[in-house]
């Protein structure tokens, strides 16, 4: 690297949700300069702050990457998106804003392989110092964290009536799913704060750009590590004019560009299987053989009724009466459009020997195809809810294939899903669940004819075969640069990257496995965590 390139102590690469958190708290220090570097654009686009339009992200595939599965062969051989934000606040400018801890199990279960400072009391007051919520500080929540986090405010009698049918098949509930008891039905607690999205960008980064130590780049890709003697020194970057620059890191270089990008940048800088990497005629670094190994994600499949009568979002969703509550709600914080019909999730167990969750129930109060409507020009739809469940600690594994040298062409993505018996019985049971819990008597007010898959697709087979047909992600993607204490994983216990010094990856790819619920809230807490662990290496 020549010696005039400009150099900050610590570049990240990623202005994601861990990317963001990163940047706030090693700039927190004054001495210390720091560079964030992100591929995608600011969070301008006026959608992002109304919380009623997030599905549109993942319809329309905006502010995207633009991953798609290679064909799944347990899943009839379809290509099934993977959609990973592109965009300042990466996934948490266009994520449903679900906030899940996950189960204090999980954290265990990684500190009994070995990742002893991972335990549920670790990670607890990382967690606690990131997280302001609505509820108060107690024994389990933070109060005054910059993320701030309050219950779903959607209101539909409905879900209601979902809440009086988990009491009669005694699925039971749960006050608060991230503080003592995770098991039951809840209310969604989610990141909308006035009524507008409030992503990792909004909750972190905006108040730390005003540190004059702090550097943030946007629409520019780091196209490679830089590696010297095993010891990270800077990044490649394609800038805004397409020429590559080169830029050193005094200290160290942290990747957090997520599951399925991280992998891909540490093989294009020679970490990864030696193999894949000699075959596209990169240098070899290091032999890393897990980089892009230990995919998972969490499959769900569900089950879908008519109304007897409109919900309240029908009305709501009139193209006049909208295009008002839009605007309402991006300038004012307020209208209809400050929620979305949604709101609920609940967990449980199907199999008995488990000690943690195995199955997340999520709900909709209108059915997918909903749209502005308005007589005479575009008619209504036919209104309809649902229940999905979600296979939440997967056994099938995926991995990530380097196709090319090329650094702006993706990795092949096949996921696996439901690649074992065990991962298919759970889910088929949990779509049971789906189906009894929403036939009970609670509901009939509201529970029309079945018409997803239909009240005919009884047998073990046919549910299967609509799973197979109609099952989704739920879109998050883990484990592909795993933690881990072996030698064989790709990071270490303190996140860094084995075998070459002062660099370290710190998001969703170092998850060893999955948690018991949405993914964004451990991604932050792994993020707070992490820059604690290079604070103190720097002390």
């Amino acid at each position: 690297m020549k010696s005039g390139a400009p150099s900050f102590d610590y570049i990240i690469i990623g202005a994601g949700s861990a990317g963001c958190v990163l940047a706030n708290r090693l700039s927190k220090n004054p001495d210390q300069r720091v560079l964030l570097i992100e591929a995608g654009p600011a969070d301008r686009d006026p959608m992002i702050k109304i919380p009623l339009v997030w599905l549109k992200f993942v319809q329309n595939r905006r502010h995207d990457w633009g991953y798609d599965t290679r064909p799944e062969p347990h899943m009839d051989n379809r290509e099934i998106e993977c959609v990973r934000g592109k965009v300042l606040g990466g996934c948490s400018s266009i994520n449903a804003m679900t906030y899940v801890r996950g189960n204090p199990g999980d954290f265990e279960r990684w500190k009994k392989t070995g990742l002893d400072h991972w335990g549920y009391d670790d990670v607890l007051p990382y967690f606690k110092r990131g997280e302001s919520w609505s509820g108060g500080e107690d024994e389990y929540r933070g109060g005054d964290g910059p993320f701030k986090i309050r219950p779903s405010t959607y209101r539909d009698p409905m879900f209601d009536a979902y809440l009086r049918a988990a009491d009669q098949m005694g699925f039971g509930r749960t006050v608060d799913y991230n503080g003592e008891n995770q098991f039951g039905l809840a209310r969604t607690q989610q990141n909308i704060v006035n009524g507008r999205r409030f992503s990792a960008a909004d909750a972190y980064l905006r108040p730390a750009l005003k540190r004059p130590n702090l550097t943030l780049k946007l629409k520019q890709f780091v196209t490679k590590l830089v590696i010297e003697n095993n010891r990270a020194i800077g990044v490649k970057l394609a800038g805004l004019n397409g020429q590559l620059q080169s830029i050193r890191a005094e200290q160290e270089v942290i990747v957090a560009t997520g599951a399925l990008n991280s992998p891909h940048l540490l093989m294009l800088s020679g970490i990864g299987p030696a193999d894949q990497l000699r075959k596209h005629g990169l240098d070899v670094v290091t032999d890393a053989p897990e980089v892009g190994q230990n995919l998972q994600d969490h499959m769900s499949a569900g089950v879908a009724y008519h109304r007897k009568q409109p919900g309240p979002f029908v009305a709501k969703a009139r193209y006049d009466r909208l295009a008002i509550n839009m605007l309402t709600t991006y300038f004012f914080g307020k209208g209809s459009a400050v929620d979305f019909p949604g709101g609920l999730t609940g967990f449980t167990k199907i199999d008995p020997e488990s000690d943690v969750p195995d199955i997340q129930l999520l709900f909709h109060g209108a059915p997918i195809n909903a749209h502005p409507w308005f007589s005479g020009i575009k008619p209504v739809w036919r209104d309809g809810f649902g229940c999905r469940a979600v296979l939440l600690h997967p056994e099938s594994r995926g991995s990530l294939k380097l196709v090319s040298a090329d650094p702006k062409k993706l990795m092949h993505l096949r996921q696996n899903f439901l690649a074992t018996e065990q991962d298919r019985w759970l889910l088929r049971e949990g779509f049971k669940l789906c189906r009894e819990l929403s036939g009970q008597s609670a509901l009939g007010d509201y529970r029309g004819e079945e018409f997803l898959p239909g009240a005919d697709m009884k047998t073990d087979n046919q549910i299967d075969a609509h799973i197979r047909a109609t099952g989704v992600t739920v879109h998050h993607p883990c484990g592909t640069c795993r933690m881990g204490s072996d030698e064989s994983s790709v990071v270490d216990a303190e996140l860094k990257v084995r075998s070459v010094e002062r660099l370290r990856v710190a998001d969703a790819s170092v998850m060893p496995d999955l948690i018991s619920g949405n993914i964004h809230a451990p991604v932050l807490m792994i993020a707070e965590k992490a820059a604690d662990l290079v604070n103190q290496a720097s002390a």
